[in-house]
């Protein structure tokens, strides 16, 4: 969705840099030939070195999760603490994958507009659909605001990232779990996995919130955010 969707939290981490960097094919940037995990993570850490940042706090939510646990992978000394919101380690099961196919197809064919009709109910939960209007519009504002190839480049690397389980046991840095209680992408099953495999890790779980928890309930997500930051260590 682009960094924009971070806007709410941008001013609950008073006396901390905020970095909201774009993945490749998000907000104009341009696409990478290796459209994986594995590719995603190495521009982002080439945007780290560019901006002289030694390590940071880090937060991902569901497709930025996938791309946290490739950077507990490739470079862990960056890691200085972890939000790990609405996400897993485990890959797609079969159907899912075939779910992953058709809406490929149908961005090719009819644009983010129509990908942004699929999404809606599935990342916005029923509390969210039924008595936050203006949520819902911002959140399709968002989808639709990044071009077609972007979202179906995106849609491949999460096809094909890696499970991650393994990484959990070797976090060792504040971390705090993240879920939406009405989330039926990333459930709150798969937050209490996290949770138990990452020693010291604080869960959170947002009532009334779906997949997309920091837009939907953006007080308590940065709650949160904040009791994580207070855990870490100086502002960088």
């Amino acid at each position: 969705m682009g960094a924009a969707m971070w806007d709410p939290q941008r001013s609950a981490a008073a006396g901390w840099r905020i970095v909201t960097p774009s993945l490749p094919g998000f907000d104009g940037q341009p696409l990478v030939a290796d459209g994986t995990m594995s590719g995603y993570t190495r521009d982002l850490i080439d945007t780290l070195d560019r901006l002289r940042i030694e390590r940071a706090v880090f937060g991902g939510l569901s497709l930025g999760g996938y791309v946290l646990f490739e950077l507990l992978r490739q470079a862990p000394g960056k890691v200085a603490g972890l939000i790990l919101a609405d996400t897993r380690t485990s890959t797609d099961a079969p159907e899912r994958l075939a779910a992953r196919e058709r809406s490929i197809a149908r961005a090719r064919s009819d644009g983010a507009r129509a990908i942004a009709d699929d999404m809606l109910p599935g990342i916005l939960g029923p509390t969210t659909r039924a008595e936050r209007p203006a949520v819902v519009a911002e959140v399709r504002r968002l989808i639709e605001s990044q071009p077609a190839e972007t979202i179906v480049a995106g849609l491949n690397a999460i096809m094909t990232r890696v499970d991650s389980a393994e990484v959990l046991p070797t976090i060792r840095v504040p971390t705090t779990i993240i879920v939406g209680d009405e989330d039926v992408i990333t459930p709150p099953s798969d937050a209490s996995f996290m949770h138990q495999r990452i020693q010291g890790s604080t869960l959170v779980s947002i009532p009334g919130a779906g997949h997309m928890a920091n837009l939907e309930a953006p007080d308590v997500f940065n709650a949160a955010m904040q009791a994580l930051l207070s855990r870490c260590a100086p502002p960088l």
